[in-house]
């Protein structure tokens, strides 16, 4: 029998070094960690011929799902966190042009005569969560108030949520943290002296950007395929009413890296937005999120490379392992559920990453074809692919020791695995 091991090679032809990653809907929003589209649509062409339905159990901003969209498949994506389901289902929504410029005329107008309304900010009540201040100017604070209040009206929801995703990016933008990073900083006393964003102004970029992107999208997808969004935890269940067992043909998605609150900061980085928007619980989402819920007690998987790795971060750090272990036991448990309802002969294509943990390489891709081979899949192969382009810092302190560095993840890890 072949391993794993064996069918692990390079190949640069995955890079897409220079490819354009924001084509299509692509270029809606920024978030963590993206898979970019060009992995995921050489996937399907590759593995995905003929498919109907594409799963995506991690969906995220719905990367795979535009891309199978696009090819006339259609998609099911799920993720706990509000603002990536926002995020997808505007993505992978067309809306009619005309019906779009419409609501954008209407809102260039209001802009205008906003801007000669000297009174308006005495009549705003903005809203009220923890550290607002901390991190909006109350000038900010209203004019994303205004902006909110007005995008609330709109009848039409598909447009209502591509507004929505703009909001949010403006949010962000005319936030006090430093956008150059995922987790929530605030801007340094020099830079909050001369902090003025012009709100309206990022708000209008970010809508005539993402209509462009929604032109491109428009004209790729000649075809009545969707994607629907939702919010069930693959950990646990996947609902048999949304997707029956033996009903998907391929699977394309990209998990995280390891829980949110010490790998990728997913929580962090939606949190003010989640908040903005009333979602609830968004200050505790990374705890809701895989590996979230630290486990006290640690026992074997029975797969060896996963038990010893365990083992040996163990023995360097018996507090930290519980991490890596919670992790894990989510990650078994969600992949057992997603084979289940995978098509004999279907795909399961997984984008992920072998991150350290105080200076040991986890081998997540090794563990991930171990753990769907227990559940009847073999192994077809793994690519190796440098991460060119993904947001994510060269190097972090693994020990929190002042002036220690390791290096974080520049590769990572296509693992293919067909259903028997």
């Amino acid at each position: 029998m072949i391993t794993a091991l064996q069918k692990k090679y390079s190949d640069s032809s995955w890079n897409f070094k220079e490819a354009n990653t924001k084509t299509l809907t692509h270029c809606y929003h920024s978030y963590p960690a993206m898979m970019i589209p060009q992995v995921a649509a050489r996937l399907i062409e590759k593995f995905g011929k003929n498919a109907k339905l594409l799963f995506d159990p991690y969906c995220g901003t719905g990367t795979s799902l535009v891309e199978a969209n696009v090819r006339n498949i259609n998609g099911i994506g799920t993720d706990l966190n509000p603002l990536a389901r926002l995020i997808a289902k505007a993505k992978t929504t067309p809306i009619d042009i005309s019906v779009l410029d419409k609501y954008l005329n209407d809102f260039d107008d209001w802009i205008f005569t906003l801007k000669f309304n000297a009174n308006i900010n005495n009549s705003i009540i903005t809203p009220d969560f923890y550290n607002i201040d901390y991190w909006f100017t109350k000038e900010v604070q209203i004019k994303l108030t205004i902006l909110k209040q007005r995008i609330e009206k709109i009848e039409d929801e598909s447009v209502k949520n591509f507004f929505f995703v703009a909001f949010s990016e403006t949010i962000r933008e005319s936030s006090l943290t430093r956008n150059s990073e995922f987790k929530l900083y605030r801007i340094s006393e020099q830079r909050l002296k001369n902090f003025n964003p012009d709100v309206f102004n990022i708000f209008e970029k970010k809508l005539l950007r993402n209509r462009n992107g929604l032109i491109e999208f428009l004209n790729a997808k000649k075809n009545n395929s969707f994607s629907k969004i939702y919010s069930f935890n693959t950990v646990e269940e996947i609902p048999s009413e949304i997707l029956p067992e033996n009903s998907v043909d391929i699977v394309v998605t990209s998990p995280p890296y390891g829980d949110s609150r010490t790998t990728v900061a997913y929580g962090q980085f939606s949190r003010l937005t989640n908040q903005w928007l009333g979602f609830s619980n968004a200050s505790n989402l990374d705890k809701e999120l895989m590996g979230g819920k630290r486990t006290l007690k640690i026992n074997k998987f029975e797969i060896p490379i996963l038990d010893e790795t365990i083992k040996k971060i163990n023995e360097k750090d018996p507090l930290r392992v519980r991490d890596v272990y919670s992790f894990y036991k989510d990650y078994f448990n969600s992949i057992k559920n997603i084979s289940k309802v995978i098509k004999n002969k279907g795909f399961a294509c997984f984008v992920v990453g072998n991150r350290k943990v105080r200076g040991i390489t986890l081998p997540t891709d090794e563990i991930t074809a171990e753990i769907f081979a227990l559940n009847g899949f073999r192994h077809i192969e793994t690519i190796i692919r440098k991460i060119p382009n993904k947001k994510m810092p060269s190097k972090n302190s693994p020990t929190n020791v002042k002036g220690e560095k390791d290096s974080t993840m520049n590769y990572e890890y296509i693992v293919v695995m067909q259903k028997l």
